[in-house]
């Protein structure tokens, strides 16, 4: 008598239904690449496109939402000036300034990146 193994439920990421502000971050990721095949296919009528498209952006707002709040929330663990440990917020790298900003070695030449 074999026994058959039931497949879990599927998650609400595979839901399109699911508004993007209450999907896990995960599930939201998991959705927006399910868009982004489904419209690189090119298979979707025009309205069902744009609906996805529309539906894309809300989860790209909702996942930059969450790491900026997972970015504002990690600290760094410092030592004190008495030698204990202690945690200050973690300063973001910048990721270049504004040219005025930068100093001689840091400035974009030729051939080089200005990242």
């Amino acid at each position: 008598m074999a026994v058959e193994k039931k497949r879990a439920a599927p998650r609400a990421a595979a839901s399109p239904e699911a508004p993007a502000d209450d999907l896990p971050f995960e599930d939201a990721i998991e959705r927006l690449e399910t868009i982004v095949d489904e419209l690189e296919g090119g298979a979707l009528p025009l309205e069902e496109s744009i609906a996805r498209y529309e539906e894309g952006m809300k989860l790209s707002q909702h996942l930059s939402r969450a790491l900026d709040e997972a970015e504002r929330r990690i600290e760094r663990l410092t030592e004190g000036a008495g030698g204990e440990p202690t945690t200050t917020p973690l300063e973001p790298e910048p990721r270049g300034g504004h040219p005025a900003e930068l100093g001689p070695a840091d400035a974009p030449g030729e051939g080089k990146l200005p990242f």
